[in-house]
């Protein structure tokens, strides 16, 4: 490894696998990987090559804080990281060159200083030209016995029901991932009229019900989901964080899947309203100085005392999509197969569920806290069949073996020999993969 102007060697480490490099032991090296804290007194980010899969493949796994980048960032930083074919992308820049053998320097304690106080300072002269349009939009909220679209989507707000998911947490995490394909989604979608983030919302809803009905722990109520909401323009890669949370409803209370299909797309469309609504009050930059101490002080009283159970609850766990390339990606000439994103859990939303869209795929990247759900693999395979629930409901039976034929549906976890287990790289976001 090559020190340079950042620790490389403390960013770019290596775990080998034991035999015979199984899907399951590669998320339990994963698991124990996200649930490392990053060093606050270096850059945070670090990559992991990880090899000894059975196939002969290995995975690389990232974490970027999240501060850093979110869904569509990730995507676009990976999209700079790897080549859109198998040979080699050229040399590096000169920048690049430059801070890998040294030759630039840290910058001075002052120098920091400055550029803090300057982007607080840029930060605050901008809420302060937003602001209008914040009051504006407060005044939207406040009017929620109003006429309109925004007051509608307001009065559509509730509180999720208490789950196994809304207690505080730890540092432990379990970690799962399932891979489905997309054509039969696409298909659902324009057959009954929706978008593919519905067909998405109605599986996660499908597979909690299944899973929590087995252990006798479903909420009577629909369970509600964080679902985070882009707020980036067309073309915007910036490597920073956009985005808010909209609350939708998975349904979980329905057992008809078509029906529970229907139920989520109205919500959703409710969900997008209001974001619509409340968008000039998003995505601003705020003035920064202190605010990471704030915010670790808040989430720490959150988790204290069982505090996160006995408050009022927006959601019960966040479910994100996000669009990946359509076109193959590779590592050094090897071919990206897999792309498993993995996010973060928080008190009060112990299970995170990223899908992010590569190729012909929708990969899902399961977290939970390991002390509410021990293994997550059981969740990942209620995915699965909560996939073919819905596609054995929506789609005729000759369409339905057409597409998932075609698509090649993956084989289940449980079923999958070592040989067939792994599926190649693995990237995402803080406590990122």
């Amino acid at each position: 490894w090559v020190d340079g102007q950042v620790d490389l060697a403390h960013h770019l480490k290596r775990v080998r696998l034991p035999k015979p490099g199984t899907t399951a032991q590669l998320e339990a090296a994963v698991s124990r990987l996200h649930a490392q804290r990053l060093d606050r007194g270096r850059p945070l980010w670090q990559f992991v090559f990880i090899d000894g899969l059975a196939d002969g493949g290995f995975a690389l796994y990232t974490k970027v804080h999240h501060a850093a980048v979110d869904g569509a960032a990730g995507v676009a930083l990976a999209r700079a990281l790897l080549d859109p074919a198998p040979g080699s992308s050229g040399d590096a820049s000169e920048t690049a060159r430059k801070m890998f053998h040294g030759e630039q320097s840290e910058p001075a304690a002052a120098t920091l200083l400055g550029l803090a106080l300057a982007h607080s300072g840029r930060a605050g002269l901008g809420l302060l030209r937003q602001a209008p349009a914040i009051v504006r939009a407060a005044f939207g909220l406040l009017r929620g016995a109003g006429s309109g679209a925004l007051a509608a989507s307001v009065r559509q707000v509730r509180l999720a029901p208490m789950s196994v998911f809304n207690h505080a947490i730890d540092a432990r995490r379990s970690i799962a991932t399932a891979s489905l394909p997309l054509a039969p989604l696409r298909s659902i979608a324009d057959r009954h009229e929706v978008t593919v983030n519905d067909v998405v919302l109605a599986v996660v809803g499908g597979a909690l019900r299944r899973h929590l009905r087995a252990r006798d722990t479903l909420p009577g109520p629909a369970m509600l989901a964080a679902m985070p909401v882009s707020l980036r323009a067309s073309g915007d890669a910036q490597m920073n964080t956009q985005a808010t949370m909209a609350q939708v409803s998975l349904a979980t209370d329905i057992a008809d899947p078509l029906e529970r299909l229907r139920t989520i797309h109205a919500a959703a469309g409710v969900a997008k309203s209001m974001s619509r609504g409340l968008r000039p009050a998003f995505g601003l930059t705020l003035p920064s100085i202190g605010l990471p101490w704030l915010v670790t002080a808040a989430a720490a009283l959150h988790g204290a005392g069982g505090l996160s159970a006995r408050l009022p609850r927006l959601a019960n766990v966040v479910v994100s999509n996000v669009p990946g390339p359509a076109v193959p990606l590779y590592f050094a000439g090897a071919r990206l197969r897999t792309w498993w994103p993995l996010s973060i859990v928080e008190h009060g939303l112990g299970l995170n569920i990223t899908v992010l869209r590569y190729l012909d795929s929708l990969d899902f990247g399961l977290v939970a806290a390991r002390r509410l759900v021990p293994d997550a693999g059981p969740l990942a395979q209620d995915l699965r069949m909560a996939f073919d629930e819905l596609v054995s409901a929506a789609l005729p039976p000759g369409e339905k073996k057409r597409r998932v034929a075609t698509a090649g549906h993956p084989v289940p976890r449980s079923k999958r020999s070592a040989s067939a287990a792994p599926r190649g790289q693995r990237r995402g976001r803080r406590g990122a993969a």
